[in-house]
């Protein structure tokens, strides 16, 4: 089934077009969901205050003292791009990892590859999870570190990460860049927006009383 189709400011979540920022870059593959946010943190009620514990028992030891890591640098707080490598957000299914992300700051991530539900978790952030070959990725992780200031601009529809002279050919999954692109990817608001034929389904439930089905707006 099709998505419905929405015009300019009429879509139910922000339109993901575009994402311009400086960059910080975390090295290494396989990095997992309990090193980007440690699984004492999910106790927490609600996500406000989740960055700081972003990648926590990476940035602090058992004496909270800070030990080497790129979120600790001054020269990277600011940024919002996040350039990783292979297989970025495997482990387990924690949604609370793209929420640190989020809430430290990070608008996109661009990296070799990315475990699915961390994808699909981001992308119900509206974060885009942007891929691109080895080489250009790990080019793009020097240059970010010797010009922390420097802006790279990803183009979520054309698929392309621009920095400096240098334009990287990107993928971005299809489903992924409809979603962010139309203004889709945020299901609550897109429910929302689609109350009629939320309220038309579940009359059509025989095991959903008339009285659980919100009632039309005024």
């Amino acid at each position: 089934m099709s998505s419905p189709e929405f015009s300019d400011g009429e879509a139910p979540a922000e339109k993901v077009t575009e994402v311009k920022g400086t960059g910080i870059p975390v090295r290494g593959n396989d990095v997992d969901t309990d090193q980007i946010i440690p699984a004492r943190f999910l106790k927490v009620v609600t996500f406000d205050g989740l960055g700081q514990f972003a990648f926590f028992d990476q940035r602090f030891d058992d004496d909270d003292n800070e030990k080497e890591h790129p979120f600790n640098e001054e020269k990277y707080q600011g940024a919002n791009v996040l350039v990783v490598n292979a297989n970025f957000g495997c482990g387990s299914s924690r949604e609370h990892a793209p929420q640190a992300l989020m809430r430290w700051g990070i608008d996109a991530v661009v990296g070799e590859s990315f475990a699915e539900i961390f994808a699909g978790n981001c992308l119900a952030l509206g974060i885009p999870t942007v891929t691109a070959d080895q080489e250009s990725i790990e080019a793009l992780q020097d240059y970010v570190e010797a010009n922390p200031d420097a802006e790279v601009d990803i183009d979520v529809a054309a698929e392309t990460i621009t920095y400096d002279d240098t334009v990287i050919d990107a993928t971005v999954h299809d489903a992924q860049r409809k979603a962010l692109v139309e203004g889709v990817w945020d299901t609550t608001a897109l429910m929302g927006a689609n109350a009629g034929a939320v309220r038309e389904t579940a009359r059509s439930l025989p095991y959903v009383p008339e009285a659980d089905i919100p009632g039309d707006e005024a």
